[in-house]
Parts: structure tokens; sequence; C-alpha cells
């Protein structure tokens, strides 16, 4: 059922249930999420507000399947602007509504892009100031209960886990920190609820994971060992052919452009290397026919 997206209570409502649901998962540990071996999970990239990418992605997702699961992140600040201004909470929504729907299975992992717009931080993706054409847009749908779905947004933010880690050694996240970070960023954060300095720009372990670019062999060698990961799976980084091995350790995907990609991943196996990967990887614009 596609939620009711003109109704501030409405939505509210929803994106509260949905950051409970999420926290009282029993497959939430700290901050992330832990997939048992078996099933099948579904990694996506950025999806910046793709209505149509996110329709082809739910229904390949096939999570009438209790164990088949799914990976959503960077949800909102897309380039398609309605009577100037940005409506993809509309996604964060639908994405609520899918975490109800099927609880354990949908996993939003937390952002940049959510970060900023629940905390007020600057972002922009070169077409002016993502925050303010957000805040714009709720007021458009909302106008004085903007502030009521803005309040249960960050609600929801807050709630998603930092990871998805799977038993087989397989590891989701937005991105993972920099390598100039790493003195500022606190390894042990997997392992905890989140609070508020977690969340401060350029010093909070969660900001410096979503934000972390240029990632070095070695540094994700220390990561991987401190973690137990064998392999990394990211977004954050703009990827034209949709999927790149970035190093042996880390897999980087794109769902919000036309070559965009995702990659199923049997949690019951062993993880093939990061090349083998590659030939795994599925053209979004191709799940329509497979669904």
């Amino acid at each position: 059922m596609k939620p009711n997206l003109s109704d501030a209570e409405a939505v509210a409502d929803l994106l509260e249930r949905a950051a409970h649901s999420l926290r009282a998962s029993a497959l939430r540990h700290g901050c992330c999420m832990h997939l048992p071996r078996r099933g099948r999970l579904l990694v996506t990239g950025d999806l910046h507000d793709h209505p149509i990418h996110f329709e082809r992605i739910e229904a390949f997702a096939h999570l009438d399947r209790e164990d088949h699961h799914l990976v959503l992140h960077e949800l909102i600040h897309g380039d398609r602007l309605v009577n100037g201004v940005d409506l993809s909470h509309r996604m964060l929504a639908r994405v609520a509504a899918l975490v109800l729907a099927f609880p354990d299975q949908v996993h939003p992992v937390l952002a940049n892009h959510e970060v900023a717009q629940a905390f007020r931080q600057s972002v922009s993706k070169g077409a002016g100031d993502n925050v303010a054409l957000f805040d714009a847009g709720l007021e458009w749908a909302f106008g004085d209960d903007s502030e009521l779905v803005a309040e249960a947004l960050e609600t929801f933010v807050r709630a998603m886990p930092l990871a998805v880690r799977c038993e087989n050694g397989c590891m989701v996240s937005h991105s993972l920190p920099g390598p100039h970070a790493m003195h500022r960023f606190d390894p042990g954060v997997l392992e905890r609820e989140l609070d508020d300095r977690d969340y401060a720009a350029n010093t909070g372990s969660a900001w410096l994971m979503v934000w972390g670019r240029g990632h070095t062999k070695e540094q994700l060698e220390s990561l991987a060992e401190r973690w137990g990961v064998r392999l990394f799976f990211t977004g954050h980084a703009h990827v034209p052919s949709g999927v790149e091995v970035a190093n042996d350790r880390l897999v980087i995907l794109n769902s919000d452009h036309e070559q965009a990609m995702v990659l199923p991943l049997d949690l019951a196996a062993a993880p093939l290397s990061a090349e083998e990967q590659l030939f795994h990887a599925m053209p979004v614009a191709s799940l329509g026919a497979m669904t």
C-alpha cells in the first residue's frame, strides 16, 4: 500500500513508526544490522530520489521471501525538482512504508545527504543548497505542518543503521572513513548505538564514515581486520559504469543514473572476490523484465 503523501500527520506517523521498527529489530546490534548466513541480500548504490529505479529495485528484491533482504541508501536530494523545490521526502516515506511492510528485511543505511538534512549541515550536488531545497519542498507540501514532518524525518534518520553486516563476511555501508580521518574515527562505533557526537560535522564517527573518500588498500585491510570483514560494498562515489572495483576489498555501486546497477549477494555462500562480483552486478534498467 502506498503511503498518503499529502497529510503531514500521516507522513510523520509513518516515519516515526518505521524508526521504531528499525530500532526494535532483532537483527540490530549496536548501530548495525547483522544478517544470518541464509537467503539473499540485494545491494544498491546511491538512489537520490529516483522513483522508477526504486520501483524496479523493490520488485526485484522479492521481499515476499522472508530470507530476502534489501539495502537502500542516499534516498533524498535528487536532480528532479518540482516547481523549483525538492520533494524527495516522498522517497523517505516510501522507504519507511517498505520498512514497515517487511520488517527485518529492508535496511535503509545512513548516508551523508540524510545526515546533512536531519542535522542542518549544508550540502550541494551542484544545483543549489540541497537542504534549503528540501525544506522548501516540505513547506510547499505541508505548509504550517512542515516542521512536524521535519522532526519525524530526524527521528527516522537517527534510527538508520550505519552498516549492514553479513555473517559471511560482507559489509554494506554508504561509505567508509577517509584515510586521513582515521585518527579521529572510532572503529568501535559499529558496536554501539550512535549519539549526538557521532553526527557532528568533521568530528563525529558516523559523519566521518558517511563522508569518507579516497580509501587506500592499507586502510581497508586495517578496517577489515578490525571488523572481521572480507569485502566492503559502498556508494557515495560517482561511478559512470554503475559498479566498479576500487581495490580487492571494495566494490562501489551507483543506482541513480542511466547505467545504474545493483548486486545480489548469496548470504549462505562465502563472498566472491571483488573482481568476480562485477560479473553478478545487474543493470537496473533490465530489472523490469526480470521481476
